[in-house]
């Protein structure tokens, strides 16, 4: 089974030095997209929760904050359509000449608050006006009929897949899809309605520019693209610090689980270079998941002995895979002593199955919000040339509570706002680790 990366290739925020900004339409959806662009770019945590706050509310604001990090922020190109509810855009990345696409769509009210934010990376190559992909009626029923199948063969739950396909039919059935002519709204539309059914947080229908491959990789393919690897290598593999701390406590804060065979020597030198540390800090509160063996790579620093942490069923295959702390890691393990968790409610996916592993086995305490809810692992499946519904087609079952926190999340031990966890959990990791008198 292929684990989903967080690093969103497909909707992946951009931009660049530019000598004077476009003027942003005097609309609804163009104040919208100032404000965006304003907190976006200051980097400041409290703006862009405040954005968040009033415009997205239903978007965790970590997920934009690790955006900005990957960007560096953004400067606007141009402005290609104008509504007074929809705006298209072009920006560029200020920390390499990617350029990408944008739209977004808000409904009525006061502040205008976003119903759909897309944002689209140009590959090499290819311009802004080559992203466009029309769709014809032969073209929409060739995706409906190819997604209905995917979802059929695939789909983590087969009740599930029948849901969503009966009312995808019924959608179909009234005419609701015959006006679409571009393929984004296309794709937009189909994943609105099938996530109105399932609720799956891993579920989309993406429409993509270049040609896709004719057939799938096998699900046992471990073979990094050497894209992947690039960004993978770019971002640092997710790490973003590892310090430690006043009182010998410390500080590990990354953002994804890559490729353990491209990532693991980041980790391995992190941790390493806290190995003698007191107590230690993992800060997933913008950790938005990524690859299981990489959960279980990490995982092994912390268990002396080997531990079996997770397994994960296939439903195509009916093949459950089962995942074990390796007793043998590269450098020293960090083994008996107090080891925190930070979360947020964008913590998701294999953020979240790091944190529900070390919660059952009682080897850390969770500090912060319930996280987003999202446990089984997705991959993508190719439907014609140009359309692809990325879907789970498994599920973890822990060894020792027999679930997983697909919907619900995990519960923090401590739940306090995510901006205050690191203070609370060096407190706790302070008082735990203070000389006994």
């Amino acid at each position: 089974m292929r684990a989903l990366l967080p690093i969103i290739l497909l909707l992946l925020p951009l931009s660049s030095a530019s000598a004077a900004s476009p003027a942003i339409p005097d609309t609804p959806a163009g104040h919208t997209l100032q404000a965006w662009l304003d907190a976006f770019n200051s980097g400041d945590r409290a703006r862009i929760e405040a954005y968040h706050k009033k415009y997205e509310p239903q978007t965790p604001a970590e997920q934009t904050l690790g955006f900005r990090k990957m960007t560096g922020g953004f400067n606007l190109l141009g402005i290609d359509k104008s509504e007074p509810r929809h705006i298209e855009f072009r920006v560029q990345e200020k920390a390499s000449p990617t350029m990408a696409i944008g739209k977004i769509d808000v409904k009525e009210g006061d502040p205008a608050e976003v119903v759909n934010f897309n944002m689209r990376a140009i590959p090499p190559g290819m311009t802004a006006a080559d992203m466009k992909i029309k769709v014809d009626a032969a073209t929409r029923a060739r995706v409906l009929d190819g997604i209905a199948a995917k979802l059929t063969e695939y789909y983590v739950y087969a009740d599930g897949a029948k849901k969503m396909v009966d009312a995808m039919r019924a959608h179909q059935k009234k005419g609701e899809y015959d006006g679409i002519t571009d393929g984004d709204t296309l794709a937009e539309a189909l994943t609105k309605d099938l996530k109105a059914v399932s609720h799956d947080g891993h579920l989309r229908v993406v429409c993509v520019p270049k040609p896709l491959p004719k057939e799938d990789p096998p699900d046992d393919d471990d073979t990094v693209d050497p894209q992947d690897r690039a960004r993978m290598e770019r971002a640092n593999c997710g790490f973003e610090k590892a310090e430690r701390l006043e009182g010998n406590i410390g500080y590990i804060k990354f953002d994804f689980f890559g490729n353990p065979g491209v990532c693991g020597p980041t980790a391995t030198a992190a941790i390493n270079f806290l190995a003698n540390v007191d107590a230690l800090i993992f800060d997933l509160r913008e950790n938005h998941g990524g690859d299981p063996a990489m959960v279980a790579f990490v995982v092994s620093y912390l268990f002396d002995k080997r531990t079996h942490i997770n397994d994960l069923y296939e439903r195509k295959r009916n093949k459950t895979v089962e995942y074990w702390t390796n007793p043998d890691v590269p450098g020293k393990k960090i083994v008996g002593k107090p080891v925190y968790v930070l979360t947020s409610k964008g913590t998701f996916s294999g953020g979240e199955e790091f944190t529900y592993d070390l919660k059952t086995q009682k080897r850390a305490t969770i500090v912060g919000e319930t996280t987003g809810g999202g446990a089984h692992p997705a991959g993508p499946r190719r439907v014609d040339d140009h359309f692809l519904v990325i879907m789970p087609g498994g599920r973890p079952i822990n060894p020792i509570t027999k679930k997983d926190w697909e919907g619900t999340g995990v519960e923090p031990d401590v739940k306090v706002a995510a901006a205050e966890a690191l203070e609370v959990a060096k407190k706790m990791a302070a008082e735990k680790t203070k000389p006994k008198r």
